[in-house]
């Protein structure tokens, strides 16, 4: 591919993107994106074949800008804490970029679209491996690490994100409960990392206890 091509391309994704954003994907179309892009409306069709098809990579391509740009923070991170406080930055960050508004419009699409069904899963699966790393050194050095799956509770976690994030729209007050609700967990996971070693095992056995029942 050459250089022109990779930057026409380049340019069609962030226009579609945009166009989502600020028109919404009902008024998304191959003459929209093109505008926004500044770019000829038969370049979406040379590049990508169909506007859904430009809309499925550009859900990708959007999801893999945003996770990239919070890698290295959520690597800096060093407790269960830090990482909520945080998700509180991220969701303010994410809906100020419009992030929240092209996720809520690809989901709505997708319950008809199979490509954009698609390109969405595969943007939050990108989001999942990023937060299954994260969880996964985080909960190593806890009392419950042996009775959680980091790969589950990423995607609960994703899935929580999302919901979030839609339901602030309707509803800011609940939203901001919602993360409320999910720091009182990380202070209890605190709590257990601050008992001493007998009361650890107490713990751990209780669990085991539970889980077998």
């Amino acid at each position: 591919m050459s250089a022109s091509s990779g930057a026409t391309r380049l340019k069609l994704l962030d226009g579609a993107l945009r166009t989502v954003v600020e028109q919404g994907i009902a008024k998304t179309s191959a003459r929209s994106i093109a505008t926004t892009a500044g770019v000829n409306q038969a370049l979406v069709f040379y590049h990508f074949g169909s506007v859904d098809e430009l809309l499925a990579a550009a859900c990708v391509h959007g999801a893999e800008q945003r996770v990239s740009r919070y890698r290295e923070r959520l690597a800096a991170l060093g407790s269960l804490t830090e990482l909520l406080a945080f998700a509180r930055v991220m969701h303010a960050e994410e809906r100020e970029a419009g992030q929240v508004a092209v996720l809520g419009q690809l989901l709505a699409a997708g319950q008809t679209s199979p490509a954009l069904a698609a390109a969405t899963s595969a943007g939050l699966a990108l989001w999942v491996e990023e937060l299954e790393t994260v969880l996964t050194r985080l909960l190593a050095a806890t009392p419950v690490a042996a009775f959680v799956d980091p790969a589950g509770l990423a995607r609960a976690t994703a899935a929580s994100f999302v919901g979030i994030e839609l339901y602030e729209g309707i509803d800011p007050e609940g939203a901001t409960r919602a993360l409320d609700s999910l720091e009182q967990l990380a202070v209890l996971v605190q709590a257990l990392e601050g008992l001493g070693p007998l009361s650890q095992r107490a713990v751990t056995h209780k669990l085991r206890r539970s889980t077998r029942a």
